[in-house]
């Protein structure tokens, strides 16, 4: 198998919306390569593309305790979580995206889940 060619083939597939395909192919290079956080990375993306949360989460969470500084690695479980209606456990990861990087969309992200859970005013709600 060569990894290399393997890798790229995914990323063209995950380029032109193809993130079943490319996750077919990131699979075995994350099993070869457990460290390699750009395979893994886009691993996450395309299981997320593809509405794989669970896989999108796992790889997620490795990136997150391989690097807690990893702001994106934050984004992107917050909003896996997010989207599998796990309002409380998106909020610290959205919460950390944003003051570790200033970014439209992780702001974007944060206010939603904030007034989802009515901590817009930075209280502790009560609803789900």
């Amino acid at each position: 198998m060569d990894l290399l060619e393997d890798y790229r083939r995914a990323t063209f597939f995950f380029e032109t919306g193809d993130p079943l395909g490319a996750a077919r192919l990131l699979e075995p290079i994350v099993e070869a390569e457990p460290h390699n956080t750009a395979v893994r990375q886009l691993l996450a993306r395309a299981y997320f593309n593809s509405a794989q949360l669970n896989g999108a989460e796992a790889q997620l969470r490795v990136l997150v305790e391989h690097d807690p500084s990893d702001h994106y690695a934050h984004h992107v479980l917050g909003r896996t979580l997010e989207r599998a209606g796990r309002f409380r456990e998106a909020l610290p990861h959205l919460r950390l995206a944003a003051a570790m990087k200033t970014q439209t969309d992780y702001q974007e992200a944060l206010r939603r889940v904030e007034t989802w859970l009515g901590k817009s005013d930075g209280g502790v709600g009560s609803r789900p």
